[in-house]
C-alpha cells in the first residue's frame, strides 16, 4: 500500500504508542508535534525504546535515516529532537553545509578542551617544579605548595606569554640563520667603521713594495696661504659626488657659499677673496671640459695667476687629487651615458700648446651625438677615447707626441703612458677609489687635516651594475682597457697599503698618548704623596721628633724610589733614541728628526716636572 506524500519526508519514525493503545491509521505528520511533546514528557527509557521500530502500518520513508541508539543531545546544532523532523525538509546543499558546520564545531570544541586541559596540566606541573626548586633554595620560607588562585593565574599568564613568544619567533625567524639568534653580535667588539665596503676581509695582502714616503701622505695644506687643491675629474668615476663633498661637506672656518640654482660655489680663503679649490663646482671648467693631467699642469698656473706679473706670482703648492674606478664598470657607465646623448664635444684635448687635428683624433659618429648606439658598435670604434681613458688622462702626453700615433710604435707608446700614469698617481697628494668611499674619506681627512661633516655613502647599485653582459663581452672590455686594468690594480694596492699604514699610525699614536697619560698620573700621585707627608710633619712636630728614625727611613725609601724611577726613565729614553737612530739612520728625513726631537723633549719635560714635584 502506497504511503502518503507527507510521510515520505520524515527523518525519524514517530514514537510507538503504549501497550494497549489502538493502532493509528492517520498520517503521522499531523501528530508529529504532539508526539514530540509526549516523548519529552515520558521517561527516558520509554522514549528510547519507542524509537526502535516504526509504528504499525507505516514503513520508513525514502529520505528517512536509520534509527540511532544514542539519545538526542540538547547541545547539538539541531537544538533538540523537537526540530529534528524539520531537518529533512531543507535542500540537500543546505543540509551538507549544516553537517560540515556541526563537524567543525565539534572539532573546535575538542581542540579547545584539549588545549585547556593541556595548559592546566602544564601549569600544575610547573607549579610543582617551581615549588620544589624554591623549597630547596629557600627552605621553609617558601610556601609555593599553598599558592592561591592569583598565583596560579599569574603562572598561567607567564606560560601563555612564553608560548606566544615562541610562536612569534617562529614566524619572524623560520630558519636557523636568524639574525636575532646570533650571539656573536653580543660577544664581538664594536665593528670597524672603515671595514672594506666590498665585504672582503679587513686584512690585505700587498703585491707591490712601496717606501715609507710613498705610504705616508701628509700634506701641510695652508688654506690661509697660497696653496691650491686641483681636482682632476675623470669621466664616470664618481667625481661629481666627490666634487660636491669638497664644496658642501667640509668643516671650514669660512665654508663655501653655494646658492640655490647655481652649480658653482664660492670657496674663498678666510679673509681673502681668492679660491683655495680648483674644481668643477668652484671655478668651473676653466681649462676645458674634463681636462686631463697634461692640460691642467700647463693651464692651472696661468688661469690662477694669469693677471699677475711672473715676478709677483707667489710660490704656490698645487696639490692634485683624483678619483679612480674599476675599468669595466667605468666603461659600461660611459657607454650608457653616451647612449643617452652625452658627447663631451667641449673637451679641448690641448697638448703641447695645440688641440689635435681631425686626422689625429677622428670621431666615432657622424651626427650630432651617438645616442642609442649599441654596446658592440661602441666597442668596435678604434678611436673611442673611452678605451684606457684613465691612463691617458693621468699620463703626460707630451712624452709620446700627444695624439700623433706615428711618433713611436704602439707597444712602446703604451708602456710609456702606463709608467707615466703610475708615477703621476703615486706622487699626487691624494687619490681615492669609487669602490671604497669610507676609506677615501678617511685618507683625505688624514692627508689634508680637513674633516667632513657627514660620512660618505657607498652605492652598490649603479647604472653600470644594472647592465648584464656575457663573460665573452667582459673579457673583450678588459682587453680594450688593458692599460686601465693594470693601473687600477696598482692604484688599489697603493690605496689599501696607505690605508693600513695610516690606521697603524693612529693606533701607535693613541698608545703613546695613553702611556704619557699614565706617566703623568704617576707623577701626580708622587706629588700628592709628598704634600701629604709634609702636612703631617708640620702638624705633629712632637710625634716627628719622637719618631725621627722612622721618618728618616721613610724619606730615604721614597728618595731611593724616585731616583730609581728617574734612572729608568732616562735609560729607557736613551735606549729608545739609540734604537731609533740605528734603525732609521739609513733613511731618516728631516720630518723624522723633528719627531725624535719632540719625543726627547717630551721625556725631558716629564723628568723636569718630576724633579719639581720632588
Amino acid at each position: 500500500m502506497a504511503l502518503p506524500a507527507c510521510a515520505a519526508g520524515v527523518l525519524q519514525p514517530s514514537l510507538q504508542p503504549e501497550r494497549g493503545a489502538p493502532a493509528r491509521t492517520t498520517c503521522p505528520c499531523r501528530h508529529s508535534r504532539g508526539e514530540a511533546e509526549l516523548a519529552e514528557s515520558r521517561p527516558r527509557s520509554v522514549a528510547a525504546s519507542a524509537r526502535e521500530d516504526p509504528p504499525r502500518g507505516v514503513s520508513r520513508g525514502f529520505n528517512s535515516q536509520p534509527p540511532t541508539e544514542e539519545p538526542l543531545k540538547a547541545s547539538s546544532s539541531l537544538a533538540g529532537a523537537a526540530r529534528a523532523p524539520l531537518f529533512p525538509l531543507l535542500p540537500r546543499g543546505r543540509r551538507g553545509r549544516m553537517h560540515d558546520l556541526r563537524r567543525r564545531w565539534d572539532l573546535g570544541s575538542l581542540c579547545r578542551a584539549l588545549l585547556t586541559r593541556g595548559l592546566a596540566a602544564l601549569g600544575h606541573s610547573l607549579k610543582h617544579v617551581l615549588g620544589a626548586i624554591f623549597s630547596k633554595i629557600f627552605g621553609p620560607l617558601a610556601s609555593v605548595g599553598n599558592m592561591d588562585e592569583k598565583s596560579n593565574k599569574l603562572l598561567l599568564a607567564l606560560v601563555m606569554l612564553f608560548l606566544f613568544a615562541v610562536i612569534v619567533l617562529q614566524y619572524v625567524c623560520p630558519g636557523t640563520e636568524c639574525q636575532l639568534l646570533r650571539l656573536q653580535a653580543f660577544s664581538s667588539p664594536m665593528p670597524d667603521p672603515y671595514r672594506s665596503e666590498d665585504e672582503s676581509s679587513a686584512r690585505f695582502v700587498p703585491h707591490y713594495n712601496f717606501s715609507r714616503s710613498d705610504l705616508l701622505r701628509k700634506v701641510d695644506f695652508d688654506i690661509k696661504g697660497d696653496d691650491l687643491i686641483v681636482f682632476l675629474h675623470i669621466q664616470k668615476t664618481g667625481g661629481t659626488t666627490f666634487g660636491r663633498h669638497l664644496v658642501r661637506n667640509i668643516q671650514l672656518e669660512q665654508p663655501c657659499e653655494c646658492r640655490v640654482g647655481q652649480k658653482k660655489c664660492t670657496c674663498h680663503r678666510p679673509g681673502k677673496r681668492e679660491t683655495w679649490l680648483f674644481s668643477r663646482f668652484s671655478t668651473g671648467w676653466s681649462c676645458g671640459l674634463h681636462a686631463d693631467w697634461t692640460e691642467l699642469t700647463s693651464c692651472v698656473p696661468a688661469v690662477v695667476d694669469g693677471k699677475r706679473d711672473a715676478k709677483l706670482r707667489p710660490s704656490r703648492n698645487f696639490h692634485y687629487i683624483t678619483i679612480l674606478r674599476d675599468p669595466v664598470s667605468r666603461y659600461l657607465s660611459e657607454w650608457r651615458h653616451v647612449q643617452r646623448g652625452a658627447t663631451w664635444k667641449a673637451s679641448l684635448h690641448v697638448c703641447d700648446g695645440r688641440p689635435p687635428t681631425s686626422e689625429e683624433l677622428p670621431s666615432c659618429y657622424t651626427g650630432d651625438d651617438w645616442s642609442g648606439c649599441p654596446l658592440k658598435e661602441f666597442m668596435d670604434c678604434p678611436y673611442n677615447l673611452a678605451n684606457n681613458r684613465q691612463v691617458r688622462m693621468l699620463s703626460d702626453l707630451t712624452l709620446v707626441g700627444c695624439y700623433n700615433l706615428s711618433v713611436m710604435p704602439e707597444k712602446q707608446r703604451n708602456k710609456v703612458l702606463l709608467e707615466s700614469a703610475k708615477s703621476n698617481l703615486k706622487h699626487m697628494a691624494f687619490f681615492g677609489l669609487t669602490e671604497f668611499q669610507r676609506k677615501t674619506q678617511y685618507l683625505f681627512e688624514k692627508t689634508f687635516n680637513m674633516n667632513f661633516i657627514s660620512p660618505f655613502t657607498q652605492y652598490n647599485t649603479t647604472r653600470a651594475s644594472s647592465v648584464e653582459i656575457s663573460e665573452e663581452t667582459q673579457k673583450r672590455i678588459e682587453g680594450l682597457n688593458f692599460l686601465d686594468m693594470e693601473l687600477y690594480s696598482f692604484a688599489k694596492d697603493l690605496f689599501l697599503q696607505r690605508y693600513q699604514f695610516m690606521r697603524q699610525k693612529d693606533h701607535q699614536d693613541a698608545r703613546r698618548k695613553r702611556q704619557e697619560q699614565r706617566k703623568f698620573l704617576k707623577g701626580r700621585f708622587l706629588q700628592t704623596h709628598f704634600q701629604s707627608q709634609g702636612q703631617g710633619q708640620s702638624q705633629n712636630p712632637s710625634q716627628n721628633q719622637s719618631q725621627s728614625p722612622n721618618v728618616n727611613a721613610n724619606q730615604n725609601v721614597t728618595q731611593n724610589l724616585i731616583q730609581n724611577l728617574l734612572q729608568n726613565l732616562t735609560q729607557n729614553s736613551s735606549q729608545n733614541s739609540i734604537q731609533k737612530e740605528n734603525r732609521e739612520s739609513p733613511k731618516q728625513d728631516p720630518g723624522q728628526e723633528q719627531s725624535d726631537s719632540n719625543t726627547s723633549n717630551g721625556t725631558n719635560d716629564y723628568i723636569g716636572s718630576v724633579e719639581k714635584w720632588r
